[in-house]
């Protein structure tokens, strides 16, 4: 396979753009994942504090207002 083909394969029909697409989500996720495990190592140590939020806090501080 030589160049010409696989860029006709990869840019010029719809398999090859889903290859590009699905391949630069798999990179992603996989970025996310190392930089996540690296920020938690560093901060795993961290007191939460009152100024912090997280997607699962049950408790409804703006609905009081």
């Amino acid at each position: 396979m030589d160049f010409a083909s696989l860029y006709h394969f990869l840019f010029e029909t719809y398999a090859g753009i889903g290859c590009l697409v699905g391949a630069g989500l798999l990179l992603s996720l996989i970025a996310c994942v190392i930089m996540e495990r690296r920020t938690r190592k560093t901060y795993v140590d961290r007191e939460p504090t009152e100024d912090d939020w997280s997607f699962f806090d049950d408790d409804d501080e703006e609905d009081e207002d």
